[in-house]
């Protein structure tokens, strides 16, 4: 099959970029789409030309370093999959296809598809995880835990913070990511002890990198390829009120 790509060119975070258009010719259905851009970029090389800046690491949809959109939607608008996952059987011969990175400002564009999503580590690093001291490793039976808790917290540790949440909403917000990882440590027993100091301390580091505010769109669950909840932002809202009324955000 033959395809035109309309993709993003821009040389840094400073300078102005534009689309430009490419062939993909005699590329087969079963291709994912960055065996694609692959298939592109080689032939690029082969013509002394620049070849395609974008991310890729596992390819397997675990680690969500592909950050397209892919004709408007992030990851290209299939149900539950990252790009790596979306092959070319889901389009037509000829079809063009615009590609452009995640579109935000706390994610600055590093080289055509390529941006800088290290907002989302410095917000982790705030307090994204349990520091305090557990004394030697328990049985894993020791604790309980309730059966539907359990199953929430695995389904919020499940987000891999792509950053689709961030591209697909109109403000920007980053309150899915923040949401899933507050959720996922809150629920367990072990994340409890610092529950109110997490969810205010990443919530604080989240506004300081200017991401925006959540006005229940839900675009943010409707790109999710780990089909995050967006249950999971109430939740979240409810945590950082308590924390709050407790006077215990630093």
């Amino acid at each position: 099959m033959n395809l035109t790509l309309k993709v993003w060119r821009q040389k840094n975070a400073t300078a102005p970029g534009r689309f430009e258009a490419y062939e993909a010719k005699d590329v087969l259905p079963e291709m994912s789409f960055l065996e694609m851009l692959d298939v592109v970029n080689e032939e690029l090389m082969e013509r002394d030309e620049e070849p395609i800046a974008f991310d890729s690491d596992c390819r397997e949809g675990i680690c969500g370093t592909c950050s397209l959109v892919i004709n408007g939607i992030p990851h290209g608008g299939r149900k539950g999959a990252t790009v790596c996952q979306l092959h070319l059987r889901h389009f037509k011969e000829g079809d063009t296809i615009t590609i452009e990175p995640w579109r935000a400002k706390a994610f600055p564009v590093v080289r055509d598809l390529v941006v800088d999503r290290s907002a989302f580590d410095r917000i982790i690093q705030a307090g994204g995880f349990v520091s305090v001291s557990t004394g030697g490793v328990p049985d894993a039976n020791a604790i309980p835990v309730p059966k539907a808790d359990a199953e929430l917290a695995m389904d919020a540790a499940q987000c891999i913070g792509c950053g689709a949440c961030v591209a697909a909403c109109k403000n920007a917000s980053a309150m899915l990511f923040v949401a899933a990882k507050v959720s996922h440590l809150g629920l367990l027993p072990q994340g409890k002890v610092e529950k109110d100091r997490r969810v205010a301390k990443l919530v604080e580091a989240m506004d300081a990198e200017g991401f925006g505010n959540c006005t229940v769109t839900g675009s943010c669950e409707a790109v999710c390829p780990k089909e995050i909840s967006l249950h999971f932002i109430a939740r979240l809202n409810r945590d950082y009120a308590v924390a709050m009324l407790k006077g215990r955000a630093v």
